[in-house]
């Protein structure tokens, strides 16, 4: 089967933890708003009357006739299928939980930067961004990074769910890429006390396929228009 992946043709955003998965499969897929007309297509099938399971918004998958939507949905579809899930219900139950915890973190992320309103400039908001940056740094980074620390620690392997990676390892990469994008200096301080996490960052970069992936143009670089941005007044 050849997927079609629907999402926002400049930036990695939500988007990318769907990429990740599909890549790491070495599943073909388009990349469909990335191609020419690629995001009027996008609109058109998110539009249409035919479709009875409208998508709210990107990123969502075309699968055959299934279009599936919200990352953490289109992993849970493409988990079991392509080996990146436990084949019993308790083990997938358990990484779908913990993508949604990764999903949770993903908000706040993106709320260090735009904490009154999305539909706002980062410069329209600065000082309070300022204020919610420092506490999710403070607080809820440590906490999130925290947890999955204490679940590599308990699982005593190398991955989330013990020797073999899963989706949810994949997403951790990208968090832990991200946070160290957005927020280097703080990241550097946190690293030092979640050793785990950033062992999985590391296994997973070194994945072949994942390695190519980064290497290749197919990854869009960080930038300031998706989740995980860089400004330097954020980063404590």
């Amino acid at each position: 089967m050849r997927y079609e992946l629907y999402y926002w043709p400049e930036i990695q955003g939500r988007g990318e933890f769907v990429r990740l998965a599909l890549e790491d499969a070495g599943a073909a897929y388009a990349d469909v708003a990335r191609g020419k007309d690629g995001t009027g297509a996008m609109f058109k099938l998110m539009e249409s009357e035919g479709v009875k399971h409208r998508p709210f918004a990107p990123p969502f998958l075309k699968a055959g006739k299934l279009l599936v939507a919200q990352t953490a949905n289109i992993l849970l579809f493409l988990g079991p299928r392509h080996g990146l899930a436990p084949r019993e219900e308790a083990g997938r139950l358990w990484v779908h939980q913990l993508q949604l915890t990764i999903a949770d973190f993903v908000v706040e992320a993106h709320d260090t930067h735009h904490p009154i309103a999305s539909g706002l400039y980062y410069e329209d908001q600065k000082k309070e961004a300022k204020r919610r940056a420092a506490d999710f740094l403070k607080n809820r980074a440590s906490k999130y990074f925290g947890y999955f620390e204490d679940v590599l620690a308990r699982g005593g392997g190398r991955y989330l769910t013990d020797k073999r990676p899963t989706y949810a390892d994949l997403s951790l990469f990208q968090i832990v890429a991200g946070m160290r994008y957005a927020f280097p200096k703080a990241t550097a301080k946190l690293e030092k006390k979640m050793p785990r996490v950033a062992a999985v960052h590391d296994l997973v970069a070194e994945r072949p396929r994942i390695a190519a992936y980064l290497a290749s143009e197919r990854r869009i670089p960080f930038n300031e228009y998706g989740i995980f941005r860089h400004y330097k007044e954020l980063d404590a």
